[in-house]
């Protein structure tokens, strides 16, 4: 497998520690924007390794869909934590690395003698990064610190599952690993950030992200609207507590959605919907106004969508309003906008035939472009290149 540098992080090394989703996916960014990201993994691997799906003619098993996923454009290196000589290992690595990121449990890389404080004892400039449920006591000493967390869990105590799903129903958690995804992506912005600060004035800093504070600020709606106006969000459904029509109408072959809350779009909206006195009837004529009276103008809305496919939607106000149909990954990947942009990305699956398809990287930068360079790494497959180079004295 051969690797380009390139990237805005290009000559950026990062040790990264980290395993599940939220912290791969954090060190993914990085990688995908040229840094040179060293996974250490167990001499057992990565467990997410062992996760599905895999293709059917894959007699290697090396990893599935999950792990390609988010460990792109990495190096895989197997080195035993557990050992006094990997532990030294990594102490090594540290001196030549910019970025260390892990997502165990508070108190596992300090009791291996390779935590945040010992490492920038050897080296000051050294930006150590951390993803946990509920942080780290260096950010605040929450007294829920020591309690593991998962997406589910994250999603339910810092409030996105109490605002998501159908009024009055049970609560629902979004599709994707919001709960890890959010928070891995804060992460990356103050790494950067930090080692920003680090080349600036020499020192490194401890950077600490609780996936809870990451879905707390996703979720920041609710906070405001309980100071403002005691208000307890709930469910809404897919309706918007401000802002009238912002929804999804069914159509005659699926469903659309469409945002036309300004009051220009919603004359446009009535305009296209062959309603045009819609918009100077004083109930529907503000925002303010549609507000109040959302349900009947869900009810027109959603009349004139049913009678058209979502196609026609599409077309009838779509350069204009924001409005788009509730798609499907079929539907996408007959699109051309995520292949034209990079978002659909062909990469090698190691013990297959044929090669696979992930999510590219959403960040397009014109000079210096991340993207998806090489697959994701087998284990331990440049333990030798990166312990050769450790030996050189230098980064690669």
């Amino acid at each position: 497998m051969t690797r380009e540098s390139s990237g805005p992080l290009c000559g950026v090394r990062v040790l990264d520690f980290t395993w599940m989703l939220a912290g791969p996916y954090c060190t993914m960014l990085l990688a995908d924007l040229g840094a040179d990201v060293i996974k250490i993994e167990p001499p057992l691997g990565d467990p997410m390794r062992q996760v599905g799906p895999f293709l059917e003619d894959d007699q290697l098993r090396a990893y599935g869909g999950y792990f390609q996923s988010v460990n792109r454009n990495k190096r895989s290196v197997v080195i035993d934590l557990k050992s006094e000589h990997g532990c030294d290992l990594v102490r090594r690595l540290a001196g030549g690395a910019d970025l260390v990121v892990e997502n165990f449990r508070a108190g596992v890389m300090e009791r291996l003698g390779i935590g945040y404080e010992t490492l920038r004892a050897m080296k000051p400039s050294i930006v150590y990064g951390s993803i946990r449920g509920f942080g780290d006591e260096r950010g605040g000493k929450s007294p829920h610190l020591n309690r593991p967390a998962v997406d589910v869990t994250i999603q339910a105590e810092a409030g996105l599952m109490g605002i998501t799903g159908p009024p009055g129903g049970v609560p629902t958690k979004t599709g994707p690993g919001v709960g890890d995804i959010f928070p891995g992506t804060l992460c990356a912005l103050g790494l950067v950030s930090a080692m920003y600060n680090a080349r600036n004035t020499g020192q490194g800093q401890y950077v600490d992200v609780a996936m809870y504070d990451g879905l707390l600020s996703l979720c920041e709606r609710i906070v405001y609207r309980y100071s403002y106006e005691g208000e307890v969000s709930g469910p809404a459904g897919n309706a918007h507590p401000l802002f009238v029509p912002f929804d999804v109408f069914p159509t005659a072959d699926g469903f659309v959605t469409i945002g036309a809350s300004e009051d220009p779009q919603w004359g446009r909206l009535c305009e296209a919907m062959g309603r045009d006195e819609m918009a100077r009837d004083a109930r529907f004529a503000t925002a303010d106004a549609r507000l109040r009276h959302a349900v009947a103008v869900r009810d027109l809305v959603g009349a004139w969508t049913l009678s058209h496919t979502a196609a026609e939607v599409v077309e009838a106000v779509g350069l204009e309003i924001p409005v788009g149909a509730v798609n499907t990954i079929e539907d996408i990947w007959h699109d051309d906008h995520p292949w034209a942009r990079q978002m659909l990305v062909e990469v090698e699956q190691p013990g297959s035939s044929r090669r696979v398809v992930i999510a590219g990287c959403p960040i397009k930068l014109s000079e210096t472009a991340a993207r998806v360079r090489t697959r994701a790494p087998l284990l331990g497959e440049h333990t030798d290149s990166v312990l050769a180079e450790l030996a050189a004295g230098g980064k690669r």
